[in-house]
């Protein structure tokens, strides 16, 4: 069983919506992914509740 879901966020930089797939196996993550529209690199930070829904903030990279 899969256990992703898919999350829109907004781009920090160019304020476009974009949906991350979101792996809900890992309770804490912080990784940088491209924005799929300006290709600039955003700063994802997931963290789980504890009823496992997915919590997502981006911001840019500089920022982090």
């Amino acid at each position: 069983m899969h256990n992703t879901v898919c999350v829109s966020v907004q781009c920090p930089y160019c304020g476009e919506n974009i949906d991350l797939l979101v792996d809900c196996s890992v309770e804490n993550q912080h990784y940088v992914e491209d924005c799929l529209v300006c290709c600039r690199p955003m700063d994802v930070r997931v963290s789980l509740d504890g009823d496992g829904r997915a919590s997502v903030v981006v911001s840019r990279e500089d920022d982090a």
